[in-house]
């Protein structure tokens, strides 16, 4: 954890896991617990977790990198490059992007009136997952951002249920988890877990 931060402005959040969306008042203390993405995963004084999107650093007194707007503008269109964009998305919740988690099922791209629109089939870790509407909405802006594109869709879906065998093997190893050889069971740093 960061030494605390005092907003420089007010700034609009995302509660985590809830995902409603509320205001933080100039002057609030905040701890930064993750940054990835380009986003920010706060923590206030009674620890209650908030995401800040990375157009809002600056209420941190933070710069996110820009994007070459340029690069990313002489770039065509392909899945390879869709694929990277999803991989800048970030649990709040977890150190580990999306498509490591496994929740990305499937990524289909067709033309479009004014472009290319793409569409994302995606999973949360538990049906009743909060950030659903956060890590929707994270993606399908990360993906309205890449070239030739002009709509972007993400459908979340519970069929095939997400199970932690659905993680690459870099997920695992970054979150500290082991598969035992019983089926269904997972080893989280200690005890085997059903």
């Amino acid at each position: 954890m960061t030494e605390a931060i005092q907003l420089t402005r007010d700034c609009d959040v995302l509660a985590v896991p809830s995902g409603q969306r509320q205001t933080l008042p100039k002057g609030t203390p905040l701890h930064i617990v993750q940054r990835r993405g380009g986003a920010f995963t706060v923590s206030n004084s009674i620890h209650a977790v908030f995401r800040i999107a990375p157009e809002d650093a600056d209420a941190l007194g933070l710069t996110t990198p820009a994007e070459a707007p340029d690069q990313i503008e002489e770039k065509t269109l392909t899945e390879a490059l869709v694929w990277d964009a999803l991989k800048s998305v970030y649990d709040p919740e977890l150190p580990v992007n999306i498509v490591e988690l496994g929740l990305v099922y499937s990524v289909a791209i067709a033309p479009a009136p004014q472009g290319n629109a793409i569409q994302v089939r995606m999973a949360m870790t538990s049906p009743g997952c909060g950030m659903s509407n956060v890590l929707k909405s994270d993606v399908e802006g990360k993906l309205l951002r890449l070239p030739q594109v002009a709509e972007a869709h993400v459908e979340v879906v519970y069929d095939p249920p997400w199970t932690p065998a659905r993680m690459s093997e870099a997920a695992r190893l970054q979150l500290g988890m082991e598969f035992s050889n019983g089926p269904g069971f997972v080893q989280i740093g200690g005890a085997p877990r059903p």
